[in-house]
């Protein structure tokens, strides 16, 4: 992109600075005197007039806006013609009187000492002496401009030997400053009124260049979460929450044109977020897409409509599956769902159930992609989002078995050096940073939208990598490219390009292949930025801890209920793949979407919990008697049986009534069935019960909500009471005796356990008439005396007892 101009250093200097002395002092003895008729006190500075829509500020001085929309060819060799074409356009308030444009390749034609003095010369604001004077030619006229107008500029084609460049110097990069020179009314001479500022990649001779700087391009296929956890009541199709994954798989989408782009880039590292492939997958086949405002909900025909991707998923996996087996393409596997590493660092402290979904994504992530492209994929790298690192982030990503790490430059330390080192360096905890240029990086950050900002991306990554291969050309460099995860098409196709353009002096390679290739020893103790030098616009970018609770919560939910299915691959699959797509990266640019999809998430899994439940029971029942039966009622609405649940029913009350043992339950897909709980009450009145699932196995846990009711218990006899009274004391009464004739008897041998009954305090001979009273054939008569000749016939046995 051109700059617009602002203050210069060029012909007729003096002069126009004697005349902006004259204006300034005029002006100033004006507001003077007006100051003194109004009895100012002080001075206060005037407010700039407002910039006209769509235009720069520029100064009153140098009021034009320059742009270079193409630089042909972009890195010329010897032999070759050079043209520039663009726009000029009036800012300033004042016409513009015979404008021209001509070019200038900085003082003296001298070449950019190295990558330092490119990004100092085209960080100038402000022109100057060292931009050089224009050339003779080429000049384009453009006319008289007023003010806001804007003309397009095409520069006549130069030979690159008319330049007059440095032949000593071989292949070098000048600075490709583009000049405007009009008259104004204030200065009716010609004089420079504007200037932009690009770069000029000149490769003259491949000997200048004896070791090419290896170079790995990373190309992300990522796409934010459309596969919801429903599915179809009727036939089971997959859902999608919107239909927009269909545009850019379409031949001129974005994802369409990065997989066409990317084949014809040798040697590229495709880096593949797995569960984009699960969702493409789903789209070959009929599939459902949500209809708005109905996230969450079970889908249904009335709430879904028919997809319209098929076709194109369907081509576009099958051309992806072509591309990543060229020769020397090398396929890295994300884990699945691209988590963000750094959300999770910072956010995810102590969430137990983040760490199982984390478990899950690395594993998933390199089974999905081998199975759906039928490659072997890289697993051991992991990618930060924009490469951002600290140490809490390292780690995370090494749980994560991330060995390999892709990192911006500007996250690690460097030594002071004169060369650009190489990307793969050795860090203290083990693992290796693939370190990006975070120069090169920035360049395709954004939407290269426009032509003037395609010309400035692909013009400055040349020239970049012209100077890094320049610095030490007899040794071979290795450099990693890093553009953003939501490459758009414009930017991909302006990335491509330059690839393919700087391979006079770059050779394509994979990231496996630089990540092997041994770190500059001046890099051996490099080290992360420290937490505090996180860039704060991402760490406000992450995702909140509540979101990440959210997604534990549900993996608590879906361990629970998966004990008791019998068909829990079901249930497991989809949840568990939109659990590690609901802490994406992709929701850094979209949090609101991000939002939306863990609501879905975590409403469908509420439905499926709860699908298992006890119904609520009236708030009171009457149990008449001191015995009864309560039934507690479980349904199943899911469309599998479900096991291992047990139904307890407790008191909060047991003495006053208690419940018999808990009862196991099974149930068959949408039935009910009522279990039956014996219950004993002591006593009249209400008492609180609580029915709770339980899932059964070595650690029971609850199971959905418990159900509360009252049991009011009427008619318990009184007398029941009472028996229980006179039995205690029975009891009391015949320890108090027992207790008393021990005393009685101390010190007295015990009696014969054998013995008859005998009462002590009877007089000698009682015991023996006792017997004979009541001996076993004494029976009272008809008359109710006694027959004394049957008693003296029969003796009474040896040791027989006589009772009452």
């Amino acid at each position: 992109m051109g700059e617009p101009a602002r203050h210069t250093e060029g012909p007729r200097r003096s002069e126009r600075a004697s005349r902006r002395l004259t204006r300034a002092l005029r002006s100033t003895a004006v507001v003077a005197g007006t100051l003194a008729l109004l009895g100012a006190a002080g001075v206060v500075p005037a407010l700039a007039a407002p910039a006209q829509p769509g235009l720069a500020a520029v100064s009153p001085d140098f009021p034009v806006t320059v742009t270079i929309s193409s630089v042909q060819p972009p890195a010329p060799t010897a032999g070759d013609s050079l043209q520039i074409s663009g726009t000029v356009t009036n800012s300033g308030s004042t016409p513009l009187k015979a404008a021209q444009v001509g070019l200038s390749l900085g003082r003296g034609s001298t070449p950019l000492a190295n990558r330092y003095a490119i990004g100092t010369m085209l960080a100038r604001t402000d022109p100057a002496s060292a931009d050089g004077k224009p050339l003779a030619a080429p000049v384009s006229p453009v006319g008289d401009l007023a003010p806001g107008a804007s003309t397009a500029f095409h520069l006549p084609p130069v030979a690159i030997s008319d330049l007059k460049l440095d032949p000593s110097e071989g292949s070098a990069v000048y600075e490709l400053a583009v000049q405007v020179q009009a008259g104004t009314n204030d200065d009716p001479a010609s004089h420079e009124v504007g200037i932009a500022r690009s770069v000029l990649p000149y490769f003259s001779d491949p000997k200048d260049v004896p070791q090419k700087t290896q170079v790995a391009t990373v190309w992300p296929l990522t796409h934010q979460a459309e596969l919801v956890t429903q599915t179809l009541d009727t036939d089971q199709s997959p859902v999608l929450r919107d239909d927009s994954l269909a545009t850019d798989l379409a031949p001129n989408g974005r994802l369409g044109q990065l997989l066409s782009l990317g084949e014809q880039i040798p040697s590229l590292t495709w880096v593949i977020d797995p569960a984009l492939l699960d969702a493409v997958t789903a789209m070959t086949k009929p599939y459902r897409v949500q209809l708005p405002g109905h996230s969450g909900e079970p889908a249904h025909s009335d709430n879904t409509v028919a997809g319209t991707g098929t076709a194109v998923a369907t081509h576009w996996l099958d051309e992806l599956r072509h591309a990543v087996t060229q020769k020397g393409d090398e396929v890295v596997a994300l884990p699945y769902g691209d988590p963000d590493l750094a959300s999770i660092a910072h956010n995810g402290s102590g969430l137990s159930g983040l760490s199982t979904v984390l478990g899950k994504a690395q594993v998933a992530g390199q089974v999905t992609v081998e199975g759906r492209l039928m490659v072997d994929p890289v697993g051991d790298i992991a990618w930060p989002y924009q490469g951002a690192l600290d140490p809490q982030t390292a780690q995370v990503a090494q749980q994560l078995g991330g060995s390999k790490i892709i990192v911006s430059s500007a996250s690690v330390s460097d030594p002071q050096l004169s060369y650009t080192p190489n990307a793969a360096r050795p860090l203290p905890n083990g693992q290796t940073a693939l370190v990006a240029d975070s120069t090169i990086a920035d360049l395709f950050a954004n939407d290269l939208a426009t032509p003037e900002a395609r010309s400035a991306a692909e013009q400055r990554f040349l020239a970049e990598t012209l100077a890094m291969t320049r610095q030490q050309p007899s040794t071979q460099r290795t450099l990693l490219v890093m553009p953003p995860r939501n490459l758009t098409a414009q930017s991909a196709q302006t990335l491509q390009d330059a690839l393919l353009k700087s391979g006079q002096w770059t050779n394509p390679v994979t990231l496996d292949t630089v990540a092997g290739t041994p770190a500059d020893p001046a890099t051996a103790d490099t080290t992360v930025q420290p937490a505090d030098a996180y860039p704060a616009a991402l760490r406000a970018g992450e995702l909140p801890s509540s979101n990440l609770g959210q997604v534990a919560d549900v993996q608590g939910q879906m361990d629970l209920l998966l004990q008791i299915l019998t068909n829990p691959g079901r249930v497991s699959s989809p949840f568990s793949a939109a659990m590690m797509s609901s802490v994406s990266t992709s929701w850094r640019t979209d949090a609101k979407a991000g939002d939306d999809y863990r609501t879905n998430v975590s409403k469908n899994m509420g439905q499926l919990v709860n699908a298992v439940s006890i119904p609520k029971k009236s708030n009171k029942i009457t149990l008449a008697g001191n015995e009864g039966v309560l039934q507690v009622s479980v349904k199943n609405d899911l469309t599998q049986p479900v096991i291992n649940l047990e139904l307890r029913l407790t008191s909060n009350q047991p003495y006053r009534v208690s419940v018999s043992k808990p009862q196991n339950i099974s149930l068959s897909s949408a039935q009910s069935v009522s279990a039956k709980f014996l219950a004993q009450a002591q006593g009249n009145g209400v008492v609180q019960m609580t029915a709770q699932l339980y899932t059964v196995g070595p650690n029971p846990q609850p199971y959905g909500e418990p159900v509360k009711f009252s049991v009011e218990v009427s008619q318990v006899p009184n007398g029941v009471w009472w028996v229980v009274g006179a039995g205690v004391l029975l009891v009391l009464l015949a320890g108090l005796r027992f207790f008393l004739q021990r005393r009685k008897r101390k010190g007295e041998p015990d009696d014969d356990p054998d013995a008859p009954l005998v009462d002590p305090d009877a007089p000698d001979g009682a015991g023996e008439a006792l017997d004979a009273e009541d001996g076993p054939d004494s029976r009272p008569s008809a008359d109710g005396g006694t027959n004394p000749s049957e008693s003296d016939s029969r003796p009474t046995p040896e040791g027989t007892a006589a009772h009452p």
